[in-house]
């Protein structure tokens, strides 16, 4: 299944290693939009339906909380939405799994680590796309 994915966080270089983890990791990418902050997902979840959103909490003008807030409210949660953040806090992340987002993964993060959780809710990646095809992860 080729996924329609939304990676939000402000580093573009966090944006590329995540978007490098899931083609390494077998999942094969239909549309892979990014965003550098909330109001920059917000835009895009309104205008086209993603598959998966993966979220930094930590971002500037619109952080994750605030996005995932709005799309709550709005009844735009994706049916994946996985937090990708350094927020250790488990207050933070009770809430923010009380607004609709799926799991979480705390940075620094392994590849497996994004392919296990991700695998629970859209299903395990198509074994025959390598780590080769990905270019490698050279992180």
């Amino acid at each position: 299944m080729a996924l329609k994915v939304l990676i939000v966080d402000d580093s573009a270089a966090m944006r590329a290693v995540i978007k490098k983890t899931l083609k390494a990791a077998g999942f094969s990418l239909e549309e892979c939009h990014e965003a550098s902050d909330g109001t920059q997902a917000l835009e895009i979840l309104r205008s086209r339906p993603v598959d998966v959103v993966l979220s930094d909490l930590h971002m500037p003008n619109m952080n994750g909380m605030e996005l995932l807030k709005i799309l709550h409210d709005e009844a735009l949660v994706p049916k994946c939405f996985i937090l990708v953040t350094t927020e250790g806090r488990k207050d933070r992340l009770k809430e923010a799994l009380a607004l609709g987002a799926r799991g979480y993964v705390i940075k620094p993060f392994q590849p497996e680590g994004l392919r296990k959780i991700l695998s629970l809710f859209v299903g395990e990646p198509d074994r025959a796309l390598t780590e080769e095809d990905a270019g490698g992860l050279d992180f």
